[in-house]
């Protein structure tokens, strides 16, 4: 296979999800599987509630990085084909020089630090397939976030893949020692720097003729640059290394491997007590079915926005200054009986997988009615579809705790506004 049709399947397979991506988060379909295939999401899956589904897929992508290098970062990541697209309007002839910055393996390590603590908080801030998502969905953060992306990309390349992205600083270590790399042929190779000019990731010394595979995305554009085939893909068997130079246990290795532990301690630390202070700001707020708890939700939901695209009512907002977590707004609409989507689509495992039974029977809030206000119309008592709410002959509705699941319809139903809904501490389910 020559290299033109490997760039060509590459630049198919990233356009075709980056459809899917699209598509999912502007609410077209559901569930989308593809999301599932997301690292971050994933490991936050994992840690919340395991399954064998996500164990293999987790599995997959990291023996996938490990046979073929970071062909995730340039293929399956919808923020990898935005970049190549920004690469491609601001056409630049000559990309600057990239170096491999330490300062990634602190990122990963604060950002994974706080995720087994207990918080996604600052994995959301850095994660790509997060801002792609927030920026899709319309959310300020997301959007700024682009911008700054593609002005870092038509700066410094894939700087943004290479030297801040977790995802990447976790898979590239993978990669470093992948049985397939991109490699210079010393007997090839001309040493004319084309190769190098053009590469995003900055990963080429092409006069120490060494490829950094730790740092490459695998877009394969350097092997159709070169005129003298000095540059290829796979299995290197001739004993000489060209790639990335040799682990060696060197002070100075030593002392980043120690103090990136270090970090990672201390950020866990951190994600505890930052989980607690979260979960408090969040803990009157109205939540999806299959959230479980204010503690749990806003400290496992990425604010991917998938559940807020999704929600046939329109009950689910988006995060804001004032409410830092998706939550649910009674002021227009209910929460539908015969709907569970917002715990399909759900990729983090925030919003916990329920069937449309379970969602049923599961408690998100419970209805108040105001006896100041009630006019004794009856239509809550009809509009119930888990008949909570009866009305004795001359006296206001009675709400029945055990059976109320606090969707919203008897609210929404109510003429002079006598009924609210009100966020129960932990979500439980009902037997009935």
């Amino acid at each position: 296979m020559n290299s033109k049709t490997i760039q060509r399947i590459r630049l198919f397979t990233a356009i075709f999800a980056a459809i899917i991506y699209f598509a999912g988060l502007l609410g077209f379909f559901y569930p989308i599987k593809l999301f599932d295939i997301n690292i971050a999401p994933l490991i936050q899956r994992i840690l919340t509630e395991f399954t064998l589904i996500a164990g293999i897929l987790l599995g997959f992508i990291f023996i996938l990085t490990a046979v073929f290098g970071r062909i995730y970062c340039s293929t399956l990541c919808p923020l990898g084909l935005f970049q190549e697209l920004c690469l491609l309007l601001f056409h630049r002839k000559k990309l600057p020089s990239q170096k491999n910055r330490h300062l990634k393996y602190f990122l990963a390590a604060i950002s994974f630090g706080t995720l087994f603590g207990g918080t996604v908080f600052v994995l959301r801030l850095i994660d790509p397939y997060t801002i792609f998502g927030s920026a899709l969905s319309g959310t300020s953060y997301g959007i700024i976030c682009l911008a700054l992306i593609a002005i870092l990309t038509g700066w410094r390349g894939r700087s943004f893949c290479t030297n801040i992205c977790p995802i990447g600083t976790i898979l590239g270590l993978i990669s470093r020692q992948a049985h397939n790399k991109i490699y210079i042929d010393a007997k090839s190779c001309v040493a004319c720097g084309l190769c190098a000019q053009k590469c995003p990731s900055g990963c080429i010394d092409f006069k120490n003729k060494t490829v950094n595979n730790e740092t490459c995305i695998k877009c394969f554009k350097c092997l159709g640059l070169c005129h003298n085939k000095g540059l290829k893909y796979g299995h290197q068997t001739n004993g000489k290394t060209t790639n990335s130079p040799a682990f060696s246990p060197s002070r100075r290795r030593f002392l980043i491997g120690a103090a990136t532990f270090a970090t990672l301690a201390i950020a866990y630390k951190a994600g505890l007590q930052l989980s607690k202070d979260i979960a408090n700001k969040v803990k009157t707020l109205l939540l999806p079915p299959g959230a479980d708890s204010s503690e749990h939700f806003a400290n496992k939901c990425l604010n991917c926005n998938l559940c807020v695209e999704n929600c046939p009512m329109k009950i689910l907002k988006k995060a804001d200054n004032t409410y830092p977590a998706v939550h649910i707004e009674y002021s227009k609409n209910y929460c539908s009986y015969n709907c569970n989507k917002c715990s399909q689509v759900c990729p983090s495992g925030a919003i916990r997988r329920l069937t449309l039974k379970e969602k049923q029977h599961t408690q998100i809030g419970l209805a108040a009615v105001n006896p100041d206000v009630c006019i004794q119309c009856g239509l809550c008592v009809r509009e119930c579809p888990r008949s909570a709410i009866t009305k004795p002959r001359g006296d206001f509705p009675q709400i029945n705790p055990n059976i109320c699941i606090g969707c919203g319809a008897c609210q929404a139903v109510c003429p002079v506004s006598a009924i609210k809904i009100a966020a129960v501490t932990t979500q439980q389910t009902l037997p009935k």
